[in-house]
């Protein structure tokens, strides 16, 4: 007769990798967000894990949660078990006879800079599967099962990165309100139109061209870029323009700029690649910019 005793139990997957995710996050919040569960999901995990081993993994502060002596001393590891855990699935996926390329953008970039370049990709890769997903921050390449990245954002100098653009704003229009604006100061008298995430760059601008608008705080406020890019297509104001996603709608007329001043914002169009996709990224380069 066979003897098969129960074997002690192991804390749930989920458990340890809300602990990893909080613990190189810096908190319950940005975990929930990258695991796409509610904070408090990662607080219970977290609850539980501490139960288990019995031992206070973080430090609860009235602004949050920092990791204890013993949690600093544990998450490297777990960061590099699951950064091995996700290499591994990737190498799984690249075991699918169907090529495929994931690629991952900002949202105005999706909808504003990659779909003119979509055909030249497909027409340039014939039998990929090319698949867009828009997310508001850049995926974590060594986790997410995204080969690509296209998103707007300060260099950090790493190997997969490659810098397409920098980024420059200035004021855009309808042709019919750049034909009434003969000086910046003019832009005192128009509805001016910002992109919700992006609220300071009217003020960076209005900054680096001298100018005092009062009616700053008056300004449209647009959560999706290319809603307010055509909001401005349709005369409703005075767009604060990045190049990048603009330079179409300027090409064909639908906007203008009416004054030549530009001012960098420090970011860039930047696309990162997974070493699968890094051969692939450098000749994309060459195609989309």
């Amino acid at each position: 007769m066979s003897i098969s005793p129960p074997r002690p139990k192991s804390p749930p997957l989920n458990a340890l990798r809300a602990f990893e995710a909080a613990a190189r996050l810096g908190g319950f919040a940005k975990a929930a967000e990258e695991l796409s569960v509610s904070p408090g999901a990662i607080s219970q995990h977290i609850k539980s894990l501490e139960s288990w081993v019995g031992v206070a993994l973080f430090e609860r502060q009235s602004q949050g949660v920092v990791l204890s002596q013993t949690g600093v001393r544990l998450a490297p590891g777990f960061i590099k078990a699951f950064d091995a855990l996700g290499a591994a699935v990737r190498d799984l996926c690249d075991e699918a006879p169907e090529r495929a390329i994931q690629i991952a953008a900002l949202p105005s970039v999706a909808q504003l800079w990659l779909p003119s370049r979509m055909s030249i990709l497909r027409s340039e890769f014939p039998g990929t599967k090319l698949s867009v997903t828009a997310l508001e921050d850049p995926p974590n390449l060594k986790r997410d099962i995204f080969d690509m990245t296209f998103f707007l954002g300060a260099p950090t100098g790493i190997r997969e990165e490659t810098v397409l653009e920098e980024d420059e704003i200035f004021p855009v229009c309808a042709p019919n309100i750049a034909a009434r604006l003969k000086a910046p100061s003019d832009l005192q008298a128009e509805t001016l139109i910002l992109d919700a995430s992006w609220r300071a760059d009217w003020s960076m601008w209005c900054e680096a061209a001298g100018l005092d608008l009062r009616n700053l705080e008056e300004a449209a406020q647009y959560s999706l870029y290319a809603l307010a890019l055509e909001e401005a297509r349709n005369g409703a104001g005075v767009l604060i323009g990045h190049k990048s996603l603009v330079r179409p709608a300027l090409r064909d007329g639908s906007l203008v700029a009416p004054f030549q001043h530009r001012v960098s914002t420090g970011l860039c169009l930047i696309m990162t690649a997974t070493k699968r996709a890094h051969a692939l990224a450098q000749r994309i380069k060459g195609l989309v910019t």
